[in-house]
């Protein structure tokens, strides 16, 4: 089958600032009661000994545990009436009740979002280029608006596609400070057929990064595995003898700036944060990232990451192979005619990493 190319008109966006947030645990005291707005619903819990709150909850809803965590610091979770910390031993016999997440009116309308620019559709599915600072579906810590509401309003009866119904139709994600292609199904045989292709590996994902300082190697293949980072919100990179999701990023220099270097990058497997933290571990940042910060490396002043998914081929329940583009937003356009491209002879050897992709894999 030929792969035709979908090349949409440059959209004109708004595109939100950034931001980023952490949730911090809060242990509570034992006289302060919920105040609840929001529809409570009691959770029975299945163990007969004490165990953890975080545990017990994970267990009875069947979800991970790190999301039973981010129910109870959201303030969501009471026991015996009383707002409730993740240590906190609880039994069967505890009354445990669950609040829906809470509406915050002064979060901003959907209205207000950026409109929902399609770069393909047919029965299937529908191809969209996601801005930078929008979330492409709900989180357990988040009630702002999304990706996935503006997909709702476009396409009746899409909560009753996939598995979850807070991620109907979602196959695959961009991080909230990304932009660009997002493919999305609108049937569940689609569901299941765009789920294998990205299991399967048979798609192609090529992104275009700015990183910080020179990358030296002309190209190169970064395979370190990733791994929930245990001290922060971020994931980490880590040599193959420790454990970890593997994770494959190829890469390609496009241009070299003073002190940063733009990147051509294609990924086999897409772990959360992947191109970041692959990056991150090899003393090259992505710029304008806030959260894989490093010492000693300078960062771009800029309101949002320099990540942008410009392409995805894929093959289409239509039987189709598809390959769709999405053009580098202008904001970062803009970024890259503010760089100064300096002649080879005069690349500062003190901006080049210690560490090459051969060290570190060693």
């Amino acid at each position: 089958m030929n792969t035709r190319s979908v090349h949409p008109k440059r959209p004109s966006l708004n595109v939100p600032g950034h931001h980023s947030f952490s949730d911090g645990g809060s242990a509570l005291s034992k006289d302060k009661f919920l105040c609840h707005t929001q529809p409570m619903k009691s959770i029975k819990l299945l163990n007969t000994e004490p165990k953890r709150l975080d545990v017990a909850l994970a267990e009875a809803l069947e979800i991970s545990r790190s999301k039973a965590q981010a129910m109870i610091t959201s303030h969501r979770v009471s026991v015996d009436g009383k707002e409730a910390n993740a240590h906190l031993l609880v039994s069967e016999t505890s009354n445990v009740e669950l609040a829906d997440a809470p509406v915050d009116v002064e979060k901003i309308a959907l209205s207000s979002l950026p409109p929902l620019v399609v770069l393909y559709e047919d029965a299937d599915v529908i191809v969209v280029n996601k801005p930078a600072g929008l979330l492409v579906h709900p989180t357990t810590t988040s009630t702002e608006p999304t990706l996935l509401d503006l997909l709702r309003l476009r396409i009746p009866g899409l909560d009753t596609i996939g598995d979850d119904k807070t991620r109907s139709g979602i196959v695959h994600r961009l991080d909230k400070a990304a932009s660009g292609v997002l493919i999305v199904a609108k049937t569940n045989p689609a569901f299941m057929h765009l789920k294998k292709q990205f299991a399967d590996r048979l798609t192609e994902k090529r992104y275009t990064a700015l990183v910080m300082g020179l990358v030296t190697l002309d190209e190169g293949t970064i395979n370190f595995p990733i791994a929930r980072s245990k001290t922060n919100a971020r994931m980490a990179a880590r040599p193959n003898s420790q454990e970890g999701k593997e994770a494959i990023t190829h890469y390609d220099v496009i241009q070299r700036y003073a002190n940063a270097t733009l990147l051509d990058v294609r990924i086999e497997t897409g772990r959360t944060h992947q191109i970041r933290a692959h990056f991150f571990a090899l003393g090259h940042p992505v710029a304008g990232d806030a959260l894989y910060l490093q010492r000693g490396v300078k960062q771009l002043k800029m309101n949002r990451l320099f990540l942008h998914a410009r392409s995805l081929a894929i093959d289409l329940p239509n039987g189709e192979r598809q390959e769709f583009v999405a053009p580098l937003p202008p904001e970062l356009e803009n970024v890259l005619k503010s760089l100064t491209i300096p002649k080879p002879q005069t690349l500062p050897r003190s901006e080049r990493p210690v560490q090459t992709i051969a060290q570190l894999t060693q």
